[in-house]
């Protein structure tokens, strides 16, 4: 199971790991936790489509109905509003409603619903900075980590559903310093132009690397990542930097996706190539 805070999110971050297990035969579960009402229209071919303008909502089920179809997985809405991402100093307040203002029971509540009902063995979410500061993200990352300790007790939550221990947690690492520098001097050594010269200049420190400790070999399922991108047509520009990126160059230097095991059930050993790691027999 893979805790998102919008429709989009699971594209850019595990989404080669989730097709490759569910090319493998394993059931993966997306749980969006918000509709992206309020998601901004970046793909500039769009930004003036009426129907989009009519429909924003409507829409980015569309997309995200057709992103899931290419990873080759399940989707739920949890069911909760978009909250947005202000912007200001000071910042505004959030929108009366929305999922970062939410009670932490009730948010952890429904998200306990799902994960009693699918019954997963392993849950992927955000970091405690929610990948990025987004109050939806970092939302996520506390009703997941809530529902992860809370779902084999029977005295929490009892109407949620029937017990059930989920065995692994971890953060998805995504765009971590040491993936960017790989690729941008990759592409550079090939005598092309890198998406990624700016990151760099700005990029002082890295401070997720040294906590990586599984790393998953997903390179076959790219192409499977990038449909599910392109799917979520109101927020993926085709002509953007991810695109940028020569795909046989990237599979070479920098194969994978990275997670961070935060919790552990059952024994395993770090590192791991493998999220099943300790569960298989």
């Amino acid at each position: 199971m893979a805790v998102h805070a919008h429709p989009d999110d699971e594209s850019s971050k595990g989404a080669a790991t989730m097709a490759r297990y569910a090319a493998e035969g394993v059931e993966v579960l997306v749980v969006t936790c918000t509709g992206g009402e309020r998601g901004d229209i970046l793909n500039p071919r769009l930004q003036d489509d009426p129907e989009v303008q009519r429909d924003m909502p409507g829409y980015r089920r569309r997309e995200m109905a057709a992103a899931a179809a290419a990873l080759g997985v399940s989707q739920r809405w949890l069911g909760f509003v978009d909250s947005g991402l202000p912007e200001g100093d000071p910042l505004p307040p959030l929108p009366e409603g929305s999922f970062a203002l939410e009670p932490l029971e009730v948010a952890t509540e429904a998200l306990m619903r799902v994960v009693r009902e699918f019954r997963p063995h392993v849950m992927t979410t955000y970091n405690e900075n929610g990948g990025y500061p987004h109050p939806d993200h970092i939302m996520t990352h506390r009703v997941s980590v809530a529902a992860f300790e809370a779902s084999a007790d029977p005295a929490a939550y009892p109407g949620a559903g029937e017990p059930w221990e989920v065995s692994k947690l971890y953060y998805d690492h995504g765009f971590s310093k040491a993936r960017i520098t790989a690729v941008h001097e990759a592409i550079v050594a090939s005598g092309a132009e890198s998406p990624f010269a700016e990151w760099m200049d700005r990029w002082d420190r890295d401070d997720r690397a040294e906590k990586v400790t599984t790393r998953i070999e997903c390179s076959d399922y790219f192409g499977h990542r990038d449909r599910a991108l392109l799917a979520h047509a109101t927020q993926i520009d085709p002509d953007g930097f991810f695109f940028a990126i020569p795909r046989d160059l990237e599979r070479e230097v920098w194969p994978v996706e990275e997670y961070e095991l935060v919790a552990s059930r059952v024994p395993t050993q770090t590192p791991e190539d493998d999220l099943f790691a300790g569960l298989r027999s």
